[in-house]
């Protein structure tokens, strides 16, 4: 696992000559809510880094955070950056790469974000389906092709959006 700096993450991006997937035109998107229960965000947590990445490099770019300041346990987040060998803040290294083998890793520090309030970017390496975890407890899953998201909307029960 790696730490990427703002400069970095969209380093990454350009090197795989892709932009952030809600800024670009003709995509699909399926919302799903956060589940209802907080010891239900551990599996919500899994499924994405377990189904999304097809276990490639994937990319957490977290890019909000402070919203909901009693949500936020920075001890914890600390603690867990920390048992990777990390020891700058969020705002100087938002980003957080996860390799093949990191698929725990990614759904810990997913876990982390949702339960603090904070909404930032799942950008897999694979580039079929993309995720927006929003600081207002939902996940936006962005394709370019729309059948990309029948896994998700399977999975969540959600019909397909128009």
């Amino acid at each position: 696992m790696r730490f990427y700096t703002e400069n970095e993450c969209e380093e990454w991006l350009r090197a795989r000559q892709r932009a952030l997937p809600d800024t670009q035109p003709e995509q699909s998107l399926e919302r799903v809510l956060f589940p209802e229960k907080p010891y239900q965000l551990l599996s919500f947590a899994q499924w994405i880094a377990g189904s999304i990445t097809f276990r490639e490099p994937t990319l957490l770019w977290i890019t909000e955070i402070g919203i909901w300041p009693s949500s936020e346990n920075w001890h914890l987040y600390y603690k867990l950056r920390q048992s990777h060998a990390d020891y700058r803040l969020l705002h100087e290294a938002p980003g957080h790469l996860f390799l093949q083998h990191e698929s725990e890793d990614l759904a810990s520090f997913l876990q982390m974000t949702m339960l603090n309030g904070w909404g930032g970017y799942v950008l897999t390496h694979a580039n079929y389906v993309n995720a927006f975890v929003s600081h207002d407890e939902y996940v936006d899953f962005i394709a370019k092709l729309d059948s990309n998201l029948t896994d998700v909307r399977e999975k969540f029960k959600v019909s397909k959006t128009s």
